[in-house]
Formats: C-alpha cells, sequence, structure tokens
C-alpha cells in the first residue's frame, strides 16, 4: 500500500494547475518551530489556562446548530439531562439516577391510541443551580420541551422533540418524559435544558421566531450569570476571537481547578501550533485543534513538552453531497467519485494509519459496526465506467463532458485554514482529475461554512468536514427525511445533503424503537447497507483525535463520541 501511495503522490505532483507538490506540504508541516521553553510546572499565569480551538460557532445557542466548536464551549457551563461518559456508559448530569427500566424510573406504557410509549422519570439534583442563584427544576425541563418542539424555532435536533409526546412535572425536582413510542435510547435523548426564567421572556418577545435566534441572551448577552449551570460560566466573549470562562459560584459540584479559562480561535492550524509552541496558549482542544499529521510531527519535536494520545473517535470525515445538483442525483456519479478516491493511501501517507477508512457512517466502535459490509475499494476503471455509463465521456484535456459538451465540473468546499483538510482537498481534487472529474475549490471560514453555507443548504457541489455521533444513536439528525433543513423548519435539522430515502426512514424508526440488542444490530446493518449503496454522502475516514497535553496538566479523558471532553471540566487540574 506504500508503494501504491508514493505512485499516487508523484501523480499529484505532476498535476497541471494543482497545488504544488503534496511532498513539499508535507516537508513543511514537519519542519515546525524549535521548541521554546518547557513550563513543567503549570500556566504562564497561575490558576489561569489559556485554550486554542481552530473552529469559531456560528452561535452560542445551546439548542441552534449543533457543532463540536460549540459543544466544546458549552460544555464548560452547561449541562445537560444525561451524557454518554469515555466509556460511553449513559450517566446523570442534572439527575440524580439515570433512567431505566430496571430500576422502575422508565417503563413501557400503553396510549390512548392503543399504541406502546414509555414513561421516563427524572429525578433532578436538588443541588443544581443557574449562576444567578435560580435553582435548575423540572419547569426549565418543561420549558425546553415546549420550545424545542416548535417547528418554527429551527432547533437543531426536531428529530428528538418529534418522539416526546409531553412533559409532565410532579414536584419542581421531577420531571416525567412521556414518549409516543419505545426508543432504545430512552433516558439518552440529546436536548439541551435551557433556563425558562431567561429564554421564556425572549422567546415572547421575538415577535418573528426567526429573531429569536438574535434576541436570544445566549447570543446577544452570553455573559448573563442565569444562562449557565455548570461548573464555569461564560463571563466575556468576542465572536470569532475569545471566550472566557470562570467559576459559577453557585456550582455545588467538585470545585473546578482554574480561577479563569480563555478559550482563543486561532483558525490556521499551523498558527495554532506556533502558539503553543510559543507559550501563548497552554493547551488545544483535541477535538477541535492540531490536525493528526501536526500532532504526529510535533510528538517527533517535543515529546518532553507533551504528551500525546490519539484517541480513536466515532468522528468520522466525510463529504456531503448537495443531492439537488443534477449531476450529483445521478448514483453513478457518485459511486464513481468514491471509486476514483484511493483513501488507503492518504490513510498511510498523510496519517501513518491512523485513520482507518470508512465503509459507512457507522464506526468500527459502534455496537452496531457491521463488519461484512466491504469498504469499497480503489478502482479508477470501475470509476471510468460509471462515468461513461451516466453520460460524461473523456473529453480535451482529460476532463469528461456530456452530449452537450458541457465539462464535469463540481466544486468542493471545506473549511479555510484547517491545514489537514485543505491537504486532503488537494489530494482529493488530483485523484478525481485522474478520473475525467474537475474539482473547483472553494473555501470559506467555519463560521461561514458551518453557521449559512451548510445550514442553508447553499453550497452547490460537496463539503468535506466531519460529524460525530453518540453511541447508540440512530442517524435521525444527519440522514432522516424529516431532518432536512428548509424555510419552513427555520432551516433545524442537519440532513444537508437533502437525502430523502423512505426504506432508510423505516430503518431509523425501527433502530429507534427496539429495545432488544440482536434485533436493534441487524437494523444497523440494515442501515449500513442502504447507506454504502446509495452514497448520500461520501465516507473518507474515522478520525484519530490528536490529545496534546502538557506535562503539568491532568484530569482530561478524551471520550471518542459526540460528547465533549469538556464535560468533565471540573476533574481537570494542575499536576504538583
Amino acid at each position: 500500500m506504500v508503494a501504491k501511495a508514493d505512485y499516487f503522490l508523484g501523480r499529484f505532483r505532476q498535476g497541471p494547475g494543482q497545488v504544488p507538490g503534496i511532498g513539499l506540504a508535507i516537508a513543511l508541516a514537519l519542519l515546525g518551530l524549535a521548541a521554546g521553553p518547557a513550563s513543567a510546572s503549570g500556566p504562564r499565569v497561575p490558576g489561569q489556562m489559556v485554550i486554542g480551538l481552530s473552529q469559531s460557532p456560528a452561535n452560542m445557542h445551546p439548542a441552534i446548530e449543533p457543532h463540536t466548536s460549540k459543544a466544546l464551549l458549552l460544555d464548560f457551563a452547561l449541562r445537560r439531562l444525561t451524557v454518554n461518559d469515555p466509556d460511553f456508559k449513559v450517566v446523570c448530569q442534572l439527575c440524580v439516577e439515570v433512567p431505566t427500566i430496571a430500576n422502575g424510573l422508565a417503563r413501557i406504557i400503553d396510549r390512548p391510541d392503543g399504541t406502546k410509549g414509555m414513561a421516563v422519570t427524572y429525578n433532578l439534583r436538588p443541588d443544581s443551580f443557574w449562576a444567578d442563584g435560580t435553582r435548575v427544576t423540572s419547569a426549565d425541563v418543561i420549558f425546553s420541551f415546549e420550545a424545542g418542539k416548535r417547528a418554527d424555532m429551527g432547533f437543531q435536533r426536531p428529530d428528538v422533540y418529534a418522539v416526546i409526546d409531553r412533559v409532565e412535572a410532579p414536584d419542581p425536582l421531577r420531571a416525567v418524559v412521556f414518549l409516543k413510542s419505545i426508543q432504545s435510547n430512552f433516558n439518552a435523548l440529546d436536548w439541551p435544558i435551557l433556563p425558562a426564567h431567561i429564554e421564556r421572556e425572549t422567546i415572547k418577545n421575538s415577535a418573528d421566531p426567526a429573531d429569536f435566534r438574535k434576541n436570544t441572551l445566549y447570543n446577544r448577552a452570553p455573559a448573563t450569570p442565569g444562562l449557565w449551570n455548570g461548573p464555569y460560566r461564560m463571563t466575556a466573549s468576542e465572536p470569532g476571537v475569545s471566550y472566557t470562562f470562570e467559576p459559577n459560584t453557585f456550582w455545588k459540584g467538585k470545585a473546578p481547578a482554574f480561577k479563569k479559562i480563555i478559550v482563543r480561535v486561532i483558525e490556521n492550524t499551523s498558527a495554532l501550533e506556533q502558539n503553543l509552541m510559543s507559550g501563548d496558549v497552554d493547551y488545544i482542544f483535541g477535538e477541535l485543534g492540531l490536525s493528526l499529521d501536526q500532532a504526529i510531527s510535533l510528538e517527533a519535536r517535543a515529546a518532553d513538552r507533551f504528551d500525546f494520545v490519539y484517541n480513536p473517535a466515532l468522528t468520522y470525515e466525510h463529504v456531503d453531497i448537495n443531492l439537488d445538483n443534477p449531476i450529483l442525483k445521478d448514483v453513478r456519479i457518485r459511486r464513481a467519485l468514491l471509486a476514483g478516491l484511493d483513501r488507503e493511501a492518504i490513510n498511510n501517507r498523510l496519517f501513518k494509519g491512523k485513520q482507518p477508512v470508512a465503509a459507512t457512517f457507522v464506526s468500527p466502535k459502534h455496537s452496531g459496526f457491521d463488519a461484512n459490509i466491504p469498504v469499497a475499494p480503489y478502482d479508477p476503471v470501475l470509476a471510468g465506467r460509471l462515468l461513461d455509463e451516466a453520460g460524461w465521456k473523456m473529453g480535451a484535456g482529460g476532463i469528461r463532458v456530456n452530449a452537450e459538451g458541457k465539462r464535469l465540473q463540481i466544486e468542493l468546499m471545506t473549511t479555510a485554514g484547517n491545514k489537514q483538510r485543505e491537504l486532503v482537498q488537494t489530494v482529493l481534487q488530483s485523484q478525481w482529475k485522474q478520473i475525467g472529474v474537475d474539482i473547483v475549490i472553494r473555501n470559506e471560514p467555519a463560521r461561514v461554512m458551518l453557521g449559512r453555507s451548510l445550514r442553508e443548504r447553499k453550497f452547490p457541489g460537496m463539503v468535506m468536514y466531519s460529524w460525530s455521533s453518540l453511541p447508540d444513536e440512530p442517524p435521525s439528525q444527519t440522514l432522516a427525511s424529516s431532518s432536512i433543513p428548509t424555510e419552513a423548519n427555520n432551516f433545524g435539522g442537519s440532513n444537508y445533503p437533502g437525502w430523502s430515502n423512505a426504506e432508510f426512514d423505516s430503518a431509523i424508526a425501527d433502530a429507534a424503537h427496539e429495545l432488544d440488542d440482536g434485533k436493534r444490530r441487524a437494523i444497523w446493518s440494515r442501515m449500513q447497507r442502504i447507506y454504502a449503496s446509495e452514497l448520500p454522502v461520501l465516507p473518507l475516514y474515522f478520525r484519530a483525535e490528536p490529545f496534546v497535553f502538557p506535562k503539568w496538566l491532568k484530569g482530561i479523558r478524551p471520550t471518542g463520541n459526540q460528547i465533549p471532553s469538556t464535560a468533565w471540566v471540573e476533574d481537570w487540574y494542575v499536576a504538583q
């Protein structure tokens, strides 16, 4: 496979009109900076930590637009009912005990229409407070559901709110969530709990629901204490530049170790590395910071200053396809594009074999992973045959044309400034050029691409980025027909390709409703087969997240799932 990679890289260097030499790009990445003086005892400013982040969220509201950059920030200061911990187990944050059928807090019920539903009881922690001293109560849970179920609010998880019938509050510290059907992840539904005493007024004062995104204090005044209920609260923010967190004085859990945490946004990953080496930032988020190739290079140069962990994750890097594009709507084109990619060469040459090629959206770490579904091999001959069948014949200059003489040209976008993605992007461009596809690169800053182009489906061709997931969560958020963003739902949902497949929708529903592990695995296998055949999204590889810790920083546990490591920030500390 190394020989194949060398062949492919050689072809890339010779490609006309391409970015000069992947070999040069890698060589430059390996040069790096000379290591500055090590700080063995702690951060530059005692009691304060500065963290680097490679992307900035488009907004800060917990229920609008699901991005890793936002989750990393929010989880310093917000707690959910339950989360999946680094061992993938469901654990409580705002509740006292995880509801299960065995402990009686979850039970199957008969609904008035004769169908089966569930009643899931959450006993809330009596010591949870918003940072203005207001207790977190069942009123917050009810309000969060009532706001989320409105189709015009544009909240990110319409799939979750749709399965909930109602929420009742027998008392201030008990909330009962009634589900419309049996749900396999009944105690791990991912919906944020919002402060009713603040957000209710914001909604009331937003005459047009579309205005809520602008009016919410999470965006307009995020330093408002009552927005936060975690160990920290946000005390200052300059969107796209920096975010500051200080301890929540009403937090009753384990006391956080830092008096101040400052997160600096540095969207160019080369500059991010320079700031780490110079000491201007103490730590870089492993989930969204240095690229894998940067971390591997840095380990060779600075192992005396940092500890390195390469954490396999459920996160998969992929290429979203706009299925409204008449060219990409043809499944033969999508299959040809995948067959024209030598993903194994990319993994071995750029990532030292640490990022396994993805067969579908389901990671080998997932309980429903089907190892019998093969990874589509690199097969440029098959790619050419499929393109011929679709009516695209090889033309002048090595670019295919159709019967009308139109060139086979497709736009590919990714997050500007992410060195690794931009490098991979040029490799994809080169490989697709070899099968006669002209790829036009147009990149945007993460805030623009994730906040507008994807959310409003304004990308004309393809977009490369990553998705993370919870361990046993059906892909209703990203691949269900009901999650296609539209003006009618205020661009809620995250099915950005616009894929609608009745069989897959049925499988999502079946997976969500099935409690038997064996039957649920069979359903997950069915979803993977449909996905591998239809290819609404081109899978690239599953990411290994590189965590680079200064020697003095302890207590951070990478999760490998959608819940970021900041969800346990109270466990972080400076080694003595």
